[in-house]
């Protein structure tokens, strides 16, 4: 919990509260239904809340932002930036229900009211459509911005065009390639920000939509 506040040093008593009971919660969980590795429950911080808080680095999303968290799996990144936004609407879906069952659980522990699940693919989200698309290491981008651009919203209320930002590793700029001429993609090493080894071959990636 101190690497969070060591970078977020604003956080709530409430946000406090709710990062620090995550530990706990997803160790019980994870017991039950293997959400993240076994090996690397206890990386927890590091490894997965801190690595999705990176989204929170790169953008400070303005309150009533609608945000999609695209196989989500335990919830990341979707629940660590719900804390820290609490103003804006997530929702957070998986094609693997039993995960979407600790998501639920976990949220409800904490007090998360800000979040929503769907246990669906995300070629059949028809009734909504969102300012961002996040998501960590579900797919290549190219298929991550086919499955994403009908979902963005035209009208911007962020200071950065709505789009789609990937938290990725690997041969990014291998898979940048590969999406349709004239999109807009930017990658930013996550060691822009973080210091930890663990962020070095690391970055985000943000396609506008």
């Amino acid at each position: 919990m101190e690497i969070i506040q060591a970078y977020f040093g604003q956080l709530s008593e409430e946000q406090t509260r709710q990062f620090q009971q995550l530990q706990d919660l997803y160790a019980e969980w994870n017991s039950q239904i293997n959400v993240i590795s076994r090996k690397d429950i206890e990386n927890l911080y590091l490894h997965h809340v801190l690595h999705s808080l990176a989204i929170a680095k790169y953008i400070q999303f303005k309150p009533g932002t609608d945000i999609l968290d695209l196989g989500t799996g335990g919830g990341f990144p979707g629940i660590p930036l719900a804390i820290l936004f609490p103003e804006c609407r997530f929702l957070l879906v998986d094609s693997i229900g039993k995960k979407l069952k600790v998501v639920e659980e976990v949220a409800q522990a904490i007090g998360l009211s800000n979040i929503e699940t769907r246990h669906i693919r995300v070629e059949e989200i028809k009734d909504r459509k969102f300012d961002f698309v996040v998501t960590r290491a579900v797919a290549t981008l190219d298929k991550l911005f086919y499955w994403s651009k009908k979902l963005i919203k035209t009208k911007h209320i962020n200071a950065l065009p709505n789009g789609i930002i990937a938290l990725k590793g690997g041969d990014i700029r291998a898979e940048i390639k590969l999406l349709p001429r004239g999109e807009y993609a930017e990658i930013t090493p996550l060691q822009k920000y973080f210091k930890e080894s663990f962020f070095e071959e690391k970055a985000l990636v943000y396609i506008q939509g």
